[in-house]
């Protein structure tokens, strides 16, 4: 999925149309491009050390039980904060099913451009692909 398919939500109005309305999630893009020098330092090093191939990064305004805080939302004042954790937690977690995982190492996009997000909201989770700036 691509963040710009996440960022762009439509409501009903009163006539029956759909009107475009901002989602929450446009501050997540605001603190992605503010942290994307420290998420990719924290990505490169996980892949360079051996951690993982495949580095996931979680982006929550919540307490979410997966993953090792890397950027507090409320240490820095910012409106999303980031965990780090991997394919292998999510697996192990079942949060990715062991059947998928060579489906979604096949999605996954090169770790040096591109930083994996489990973007986690009210209303759900999803994977998003966001390129490092």
């Amino acid at each position: 999925m691509d963040f710009s398919d996440l960022i762009t939500g439509a409501s009903a109005g009163g006539d029956g149309q759909e009107q475009k309305k901002p989602s929450p999630l446009q501050s997540l893009k605001v603190d992605l491009d503010f942290y994307s020098e420290s998420i990719k330092e924290i990505s490169s090093e996980m892949v360079a050390e051996g951690y993982t191939l495949y580095p996931i990064f979680i982006a929550t305004q919540h307490e979410v039980s997966l993953g090792e805080i890397l950027l507090d939302r409320a240490e820095l004042g910012t409106n999303w904060s980031i965990k780090a954790s991997s394919l292998e937690e999510f697996v192990e977690r079942g949060v990715i099913a062991s059947g998928k995982k060579a489906a979604f190492e096949k999605t996954y996009k090169k770790p040096e451009n591109f930083m994996c997000l489990f973007v986690v909201v009210p209303e759900g989770a999803n994977f998003v692909f966001y390129p490092y700036k």
